[in-house]
């Protein structure tokens, strides 16, 4: 048994409109791919043809992971073509974000969604081997 790909990652936000325009400005061309009601609570695929995000309303819930601090998922990494436009992009719309360096990277941006989720996007270096 091999993998294909990886497919999606699902998530429970506060507020999955919140969520999704925050996601479609990162991502302009994602879509939603599917949406509705389970057990009285909504959901939606959010992405393009190859990766989505599940969203799932969860607006009773509270946050109990901290990153870095306890045991889960600290951050989700995306790769991205233009990391100079996205740092644009971020400050246009006032959204926070840090960076750090690598050899094998051009551009290395952190973000956290609405929900406190910390996003890394990735620009490679062009010579690099597994970009």
């Amino acid at each position: 048994m091999t993998m294909i790909r990886f497919e999606h990652i699902n998530i429970s936000c506060k507020d999955i409109d919140a969520s999704r325009n925050f996601y479609q400005t990162l991502f302009p061309d994602w879509y939603v791919r599917a949406e509705g009601i389970f057990n009285g609570d909504r959901w939606m695929h959010f992405g393009n043809n190859q990766f989505y995000l599940a969203l799932n309303d969860d607006s009773e819930q509270e946050r109990v992971h901290k990153p870095y601090e306890s045991i889960g998922i600290n951050h989700v990494g995306f790769v991205i073509n233009d990391g100079e436009a996205m740092k644009a992009l971020l400050e246009a719309k006032g959204i926070d974000y840090y960076t750090m360096t690598a050899p094998e990277t051009k551009h290395r941006i952190y973000v956290n969604d609405p929900d406190g989720n910390e996003i890394e996007l990735v620009e490679y270096n062009r010579d690099y081997a597994l970009a």
